[in-house]
Protein backbone atom coordinates (compact mmCIF):
# COMPACT_ATOMS: atom_id res chain seq x y z
CA UNK A 1 0.00 0.00 0.00
CA UNK A 2 2.36 2.38 1.17
CA UNK A 3 4.04 2.29 -2.83
CA UNK A 4 0.51 2.88 -4.04
CA UNK A 5 -0.28 5.95 -1.30
CA UNK A 6 3.04 7.78 -2.66
CA UNK A 7 3.02 7.86 -6.41
CA UNK A 8 -1.08 7.26 -6.54
CA UNK A 9 -2.23 9.59 -3.54
CA UNK A 10 0.81 11.88 -4.50
CA UNK A 11 2.07 12.96 -7.68
CA UNK A 12 -1.55 11.94 -9.61
CA UNK A 13 -3.29 13.09 -7.83
CA UNK A 14 -1.88 16.31 -7.41
CA UNK A 15 -2.20 16.00 -11.54
CA UNK A 16 -5.61 16.34 -11.33
CA UNK A 17 -6.75 18.29 -8.93
CA UNK A 18 -4.00 21.09 -7.86
CA UNK A 19 -6.99 22.31 -5.69
CA UNK A 20 -8.27 19.36 -3.85
CA UNK A 21 -5.11 17.82 -3.66
CA UNK A 22 -4.25 20.74 -1.27
CA UNK A 23 -7.42 19.64 0.82
CA UNK A 24 -5.85 16.73 0.95
CA UNK A 25 -2.85 17.16 2.41
CA UNK A 26 -4.20 19.31 5.02
CA UNK A 27 -6.10 16.53 6.76
CA UNK A 28 -5.62 14.04 9.25
CA UNK A 29 -3.11 11.66 8.09
CA UNK A 30 -5.76 8.35 8.54
CA UNK A 31 -8.02 10.39 6.42
CA UNK A 32 -6.02 11.21 3.34
CA UNK A 33 -5.84 7.74 1.70
CA UNK A 34 -9.46 6.49 1.68
CA UNK A 35 -10.68 10.29 0.62
CA UNK A 36 -7.99 10.78 -2.66
CA UNK A 37 -8.76 7.72 -3.62
CA UNK A 38 -12.16 7.81 -3.95
CA UNK A 39 -11.61 11.02 -5.86
CA UNK A 40 -9.34 9.25 -8.14
CA UNK A 41 -12.03 6.70 -8.98
CA UNK A 42 -14.36 9.61 -9.05
CA UNK A 43 -12.35 11.96 -11.61
CA UNK A 44 -11.55 8.41 -13.84
CA UNK A 45 -15.37 8.40 -13.95
CA UNK A 46 -15.96 12.09 -14.88
CA UNK A 47 -13.06 11.80 -18.01
CA UNK A 48 -15.13 8.97 -18.71
CA UNK A 49 -18.06 10.68 -18.91
CA UNK A 50 -17.06 14.14 -20.28
CA UNK A 51 -15.25 12.23 -23.34
CA UNK A 52 -17.07 14.48 -25.75
CA UNK A 53 -15.37 13.00 -28.85
CA UNK A 54 -16.68 9.75 -27.83
CA UNK A 55 -20.05 8.20 -28.61
CA UNK A 56 -22.53 8.41 -25.88
CA UNK A 57 -23.55 4.83 -26.32
CA UNK A 58 -19.54 4.25 -25.64
CA UNK A 59 -19.38 6.14 -22.31
CA UNK A 60 -22.27 4.92 -20.97
CA UNK A 61 -21.02 1.04 -21.55
CA UNK A 62 -17.70 2.19 -19.98
CA UNK A 63 -19.16 4.30 -17.06
CA UNK A 64 -21.57 0.81 -16.10
CA UNK A 65 -18.71 -1.36 -16.63
CA UNK A 66 -16.39 1.29 -14.60
CA UNK A 67 -18.97 0.75 -11.62
CA UNK A 68 -18.80 -3.10 -11.93
CA UNK A 69 -15.32 -2.74 -11.65
CA UNK A 70 -15.32 -1.01 -8.11
CA UNK A 71 -18.04 -3.25 -7.12
CA UNK A 72 -16.32 -6.45 -7.69
CA UNK A 73 -12.42 -5.03 -7.77
CA UNK A 74 -11.80 -7.03 -10.95
CA UNK A 75 -10.19 -4.94 -13.85
CA UNK A 76 -12.87 -6.70 -16.65
CA UNK A 77 -13.20 -4.41 -19.64
CA UNK A 78 -10.32 -1.88 -18.59
CA UNK A 79 -8.36 -2.73 -21.42
CA UNK A 80 -11.23 -1.56 -24.17
CA UNK A 81 -12.06 1.25 -21.61
CA UNK A 82 -8.50 2.89 -21.76
CA UNK A 83 -8.41 2.14 -25.56
CA UNK A 84 -11.64 3.98 -26.10
CA UNK A 85 -11.63 7.32 -23.79
CA UNK A 86 -8.58 9.55 -24.44
CA UNK A 87 -8.28 13.26 -22.89
CA UNK A 88 -6.08 15.58 -23.67
CA UNK A 89 -5.74 16.41 -20.03
CA UNK A 90 -2.08 14.90 -19.40
CA UNK A 91 -3.21 14.00 -15.55
CA UNK A 92 -6.30 12.61 -16.90
CA UNK A 93 -4.41 10.22 -19.61
CA UNK A 94 -2.07 9.12 -16.90
CA UNK A 95 -4.78 7.95 -14.07
CA UNK A 96 -6.87 6.09 -16.96
CA UNK A 97 -3.27 3.82 -17.75
CA UNK A 98 -3.29 3.50 -13.52
CA UNK A 99 -6.63 2.60 -13.17
CA UNK A 100 -5.26 -0.93 -12.19
CA UNK A 101 -3.43 0.22 -9.91
CA UNK A 102 -6.86 2.72 -7.77
CA UNK A 103 -8.22 -0.92 -8.27
CA UNK A 104 -5.63 -2.74 -6.33
CA UNK A 105 -5.32 0.06 -3.80
CA UNK A 106 -9.55 0.16 -3.26
CA UNK A 107 -8.98 -3.83 -2.85
CA UNK A 108 -6.80 -3.01 -0.08
CA UNK A 109 -8.95 -0.69 1.73
CA UNK A 110 -9.94 -1.63 5.42
CA UNK A 111 -13.51 -3.03 4.79
CA UNK A 112 -15.42 -0.12 5.90
CA UNK A 113 -13.60 2.31 4.41
CA UNK A 114 -13.89 0.26 1.12
CA UNK A 115 -17.36 0.09 1.43
CA UNK A 116 -18.06 3.54 1.82
CA UNK A 117 -15.92 4.35 -1.83
CA UNK A 118 -17.72 1.89 -3.54
CA UNK A 119 -21.39 3.36 -1.98
CA UNK A 120 -20.32 7.15 -2.84
CA UNK A 121 -18.98 6.33 -6.42
CA UNK A 122 -22.17 4.04 -7.44
CA UNK A 123 -24.13 7.36 -6.63
CA UNK A 124 -21.91 9.61 -8.66
CA UNK A 125 -21.60 7.15 -11.43
CA UNK A 126 -25.79 7.00 -11.24
CA UNK A 127 -25.61 11.16 -11.86
CA UNK A 128 -22.96 11.20 -14.11
CA UNK A 129 -25.00 8.30 -15.85
CA UNK A 130 -28.55 10.63 -15.51
CA UNK A 131 -26.30 13.49 -17.10
CA UNK A 132 -25.11 11.55 -20.15
CA UNK A 133 -28.99 10.49 -20.93
CA UNK A 134 -30.62 13.36 -20.27
CA UNK A 135 -28.51 15.74 -22.27
CA UNK A 136 -28.14 13.71 -25.78
CA UNK A 137 -26.70 16.17 -28.94
CA UNK A 138 -28.97 17.74 -30.84
CA UNK A 139 -29.37 21.18 -33.05
CA UNK A 140 -31.12 22.12 -29.46
CA UNK A 141 -30.44 23.33 -26.18
CA UNK A 142 -31.89 20.48 -23.53
CA UNK A 143 -32.61 21.42 -20.41
CA UNK A 144 -33.79 19.77 -16.99
CA UNK A 145 -37.17 19.84 -16.36
CA UNK A 146 -37.86 20.67 -12.81
CA UNK A 147 -35.68 22.11 -9.38
CA UNK A 148 -35.88 18.08 -8.41
CA UNK A 149 -34.04 16.86 -11.11
CA UNK A 150 -31.26 19.70 -10.67
CA UNK A 151 -31.44 19.07 -6.80
CA UNK A 152 -31.25 15.68 -8.01
CA UNK A 153 -27.86 15.48 -9.84
CA UNK A 154 -26.34 17.92 -7.37
CA UNK A 155 -26.69 15.23 -4.58
CA UNK A 156 -25.26 12.36 -7.05
CA UNK A 157 -22.52 13.85 -8.44
CA UNK A 158 -21.66 16.18 -5.17
CA UNK A 159 -23.86 15.92 -2.12
CA UNK A 160 -23.03 12.32 -1.83
CA UNK A 161 -19.65 13.48 -1.30
CA UNK A 162 -20.13 15.49 1.56
CA UNK A 163 -22.09 12.37 3.18
CA UNK A 164 -19.06 10.17 2.22
CA UNK A 165 -16.68 12.59 3.81
CA UNK A 166 -18.75 13.39 6.90
CA UNK A 167 -19.00 8.96 7.53
CA UNK A 168 -15.41 8.39 6.72
CA UNK A 169 -14.32 11.46 8.97
CA UNK A 170 -16.33 10.16 12.07
CA UNK A 171 -15.46 6.55 11.52
CA UNK A 172 -11.82 7.28 11.82
CA UNK A 173 -12.72 10.25 14.38
CA UNK A 174 -15.41 9.69 16.22
CA UNK A 175 -15.35 12.76 17.88
CA UNK A 176 -14.14 15.13 15.29
CA UNK A 177 -17.41 17.50 15.05
CA UNK A 178 -20.14 18.59 17.92
CA UNK A 179 -22.84 16.83 16.04
CA UNK A 180 -23.77 13.30 15.28
CA UNK A 181 -23.67 11.02 12.18
CA UNK A 182 -27.25 12.32 11.06
CA UNK A 183 -27.29 16.26 11.25
CA UNK A 184 -23.90 16.53 10.48
CA UNK A 185 -24.61 13.95 7.25
CA UNK A 186 -27.19 16.65 6.55
CA UNK A 187 -25.00 19.31 6.78
CA UNK A 188 -22.42 17.72 4.39
CA UNK A 189 -24.67 16.99 1.56
CA UNK A 190 -25.98 20.50 1.77
CA UNK A 191 -22.35 21.41 1.78
CA UNK A 192 -21.44 19.46 -1.53
CA UNK A 193 -24.30 20.05 -3.41
CA UNK A 194 -23.66 24.05 -2.83
CA UNK A 195 -20.15 23.51 -4.34
CA UNK A 196 -21.90 21.51 -7.48
CA UNK A 197 -23.85 24.34 -8.11
CA UNK A 198 -21.41 27.11 -7.91
CA UNK A 199 -19.63 24.61 -10.90
CA UNK A 200 -22.69 24.81 -12.89
CA UNK A 201 -23.63 28.19 -12.55
CA UNK A 202 -20.00 29.51 -13.21
CA UNK A 203 -19.79 26.80 -16.57
CA UNK A 204 -23.24 28.25 -17.30
CA UNK A 205 -22.78 29.69 -20.84
CA UNK A 206 -20.06 26.67 -22.32
CA UNK A 207 -23.22 24.46 -20.82
CA UNK A 208 -25.18 26.12 -23.23
CA UNK A 209 -22.76 25.75 -26.43
CA UNK A 210 -22.71 22.31 -25.45
CA UNK A 211 -26.71 21.71 -25.82
CA UNK A 212 -27.04 21.62 -22.00
CA UNK A 213 -28.99 23.92 -19.41
CA UNK A 214 -28.98 22.88 -15.71
CA UNK A 215 -31.35 25.70 -15.25
CA UNK A 216 -34.69 23.95 -15.59
CA UNK A 217 -36.51 24.80 -18.11
CA UNK A 218 -40.69 25.63 -16.43
CA UNK A 219 -38.19 28.47 -14.25
CA UNK A 220 -36.95 29.56 -17.19
CA UNK A 221 -40.64 29.79 -19.49
CA UNK A 222 -42.22 31.68 -17.03
CA UNK A 223 -39.21 34.39 -17.33
CA UNK A 224 -40.41 34.60 -20.83
CA UNK A 225 -37.75 32.92 -22.38
CA UNK A 226 -36.70 29.02 -23.12
CA UNK A 227 -33.27 27.02 -23.14
CA UNK A 228 -32.01 27.30 -27.36
CA UNK A 229 -32.55 31.12 -27.51
CA UNK A 230 -30.31 31.64 -24.48
CA UNK A 231 -27.48 30.65 -26.53
CA UNK A 232 -27.37 34.30 -28.20
CA UNK A 233 -28.77 36.06 -24.94
CA UNK A 234 -27.87 34.54 -21.72
CA UNK A 235 -28.54 37.15 -20.21
CA UNK A 236 -32.97 36.65 -20.85
CA UNK A 237 -31.67 34.13 -17.78
CA UNK A 238 -30.53 36.47 -15.51
CA UNK A 239 -33.48 36.01 -13.11
CA UNK A 240 -33.15 32.50 -12.87
CA UNK A 241 -29.89 32.93 -12.65
CA UNK A 242 -29.80 34.72 -9.61
CA UNK A 243 -32.50 32.90 -7.59
CA UNK A 244 -30.13 29.80 -8.19
CA UNK A 245 -27.14 31.71 -7.24
CA UNK A 246 -28.85 32.57 -4.15
CA UNK A 247 -29.87 29.09 -3.33
CA UNK A 248 -26.06 28.09 -3.79
CA UNK A 249 -25.25 30.67 -0.86
CA UNK A 250 -27.50 29.11 1.16
CA UNK A 251 -25.90 25.57 0.67
CA UNK A 252 -23.01 26.98 1.37
CA UNK A 253 -24.18 28.51 4.55
CA UNK A 254 -24.71 24.98 5.51
CA UNK A 255 -20.78 24.16 5.03
CA UNK A 256 -19.98 27.30 6.98
CA UNK A 257 -22.35 25.57 9.89
CA UNK A 258 -20.54 22.60 8.98
CA UNK A 259 -17.00 23.69 9.70
CA UNK A 260 -18.50 25.46 12.83
CA UNK A 261 -18.46 22.41 14.21
CA UNK A 262 -15.89 20.85 13.57
CA UNK A 263 -13.23 20.31 16.51
CA UNK A 264 -10.20 19.13 14.47
CA UNK A 265 -8.17 22.12 12.72
CA UNK A 266 -6.75 20.05 10.29
CA UNK A 267 -10.37 19.31 8.79
CA UNK A 268 -11.56 22.75 9.24
CA UNK A 269 -8.73 24.23 7.36
CA UNK A 270 -9.57 21.46 4.59
CA UNK A 271 -12.97 22.60 4.61
CA UNK A 272 -12.86 25.87 4.30
CA UNK A 273 -10.89 25.68 0.86
CA UNK A 274 -13.13 24.51 -1.22
CA UNK A 275 -16.13 26.73 0.68
CA UNK A 276 -14.31 30.01 0.98
CA UNK A 277 -13.04 29.33 -2.83
CA UNK A 278 -17.07 28.68 -3.81
CA UNK A 279 -18.28 31.80 -1.63
CA UNK A 280 -15.53 33.61 -3.10
CA UNK A 281 -16.78 32.76 -7.23
CA UNK A 282 -20.23 33.09 -6.25
CA UNK A 283 -19.47 37.07 -4.99
CA UNK A 284 -18.21 37.17 -8.82
CA UNK A 285 -20.39 35.70 -10.91
CA UNK A 286 -23.64 37.86 -8.78
CA UNK A 287 -21.40 41.01 -10.81
CA UNK A 288 -23.59 42.45 -13.58
CA UNK A 289 -22.99 41.35 -16.82
CA UNK A 290 -21.32 38.24 -16.03
CA UNK A 291 -23.68 36.13 -18.55
CA UNK A 292 -22.64 38.13 -21.53
CA UNK A 293 -18.47 37.84 -20.43
CA UNK A 294 -16.29 35.78 -22.56
CA UNK A 295 -14.28 33.37 -20.75
CA UNK A 296 -15.19 31.14 -17.56
CA UNK A 297 -15.36 33.31 -13.98
CA UNK A 298 -11.74 31.57 -12.08
CA UNK A 299 -11.15 33.39 -8.18
CA UNK A 300 -7.40 34.78 -8.52
CA UNK A 301 -4.10 32.87 -7.86
CA UNK A 302 -3.97 35.43 -4.59
CA UNK A 303 -7.73 35.13 -3.58
CA UNK A 304 -6.29 31.35 -3.06
CA UNK A 305 -3.08 32.19 -1.59
CA UNK A 306 -4.87 33.99 1.02
CA UNK A 307 -7.58 31.47 1.59
CA UNK A 308 -4.86 29.16 2.48
CA UNK A 309 -3.92 31.85 5.10
CA UNK A 310 -7.69 32.52 6.54
CA UNK A 311 -7.80 28.51 6.30
CA UNK A 312 -5.56 28.60 9.20
CA UNK A 313 -7.14 31.01 10.87
CA UNK A 314 -10.62 29.83 11.25
CA UNK A 315 -9.12 25.93 11.85
CA UNK A 316 -8.27 27.68 15.59
CA UNK A 317 -10.94 30.82 15.57
CA UNK A 318 -14.25 30.84 15.53
CA UNK A 319 -14.01 34.49 15.24
CA UNK A 320 -11.72 34.45 11.98
CA UNK A 321 -14.11 31.98 10.52
CA UNK A 322 -17.27 34.34 11.05
CA UNK A 323 -14.84 37.08 9.13
CA UNK A 324 -13.86 35.20 6.38
CA UNK A 325 -17.48 34.55 5.66
CA UNK A 326 -18.10 38.53 5.85
CA UNK A 327 -15.07 39.23 3.65
CA UNK A 328 -16.51 36.63 1.09
CA UNK A 329 -19.97 37.49 1.07
CA UNK A 330 -20.63 40.89 2.59
CA UNK A 331 -22.98 39.34 4.69
CA UNK A 332 -23.52 38.22 8.58
CA UNK A 333 -22.73 34.46 8.44
CA UNK A 334 -25.80 31.68 9.49
CA UNK A 335 -26.36 30.70 13.20
CA UNK A 336 -24.42 27.98 13.59
CA UNK A 337 -26.12 24.61 14.87
CA UNK A 338 -27.60 24.95 18.42
CA UNK A 339 -26.33 28.82 18.24
CA UNK A 340 -23.55 28.36 19.99
CA UNK A 341 -19.86 28.64 18.34
CA UNK A 342 -17.83 25.38 18.21
CA UNK A 343 -15.11 25.04 21.27
CA UNK A 344 -11.12 25.49 20.45
CA UNK A 345 -10.29 23.05 17.66
CA UNK A 346 -7.94 20.60 18.55
CA UNK A 347 -4.83 19.77 16.46
CA UNK A 348 -5.62 16.31 15.58
CA UNK A 349 -3.33 14.96 13.37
Amino acid sequence: MAFQTKDLGGPLLASVSRSFYLSIRLLPKKLRAPIGLAYLLARASDTIADSAEVPEATRLHHLAAFARMIRSGRPEGLPELQQDIHTSHAGETMLLCNLDRCLEWLEQMENKDRGEIVDVLEKIIRGQTLDLERFHGGVHVVALQSAEELDEYTYLVAGCVGEFWTRVCLNHLPGCSLLGLADLRKLGAEYGKGLQLVNILRDFTEDLRNGRCYLPEPELRAAGTSPTPLLDAPEKAQAVYDRWLERATEQLGAGYEYISTLRSARLRMACFLPWYIGLRTLRLLAKPGTLTKQGKVKVSRTTVRFAMVYALASAFSPKALDWSYRRATGKEPPVAPGEEKASEPEAQM
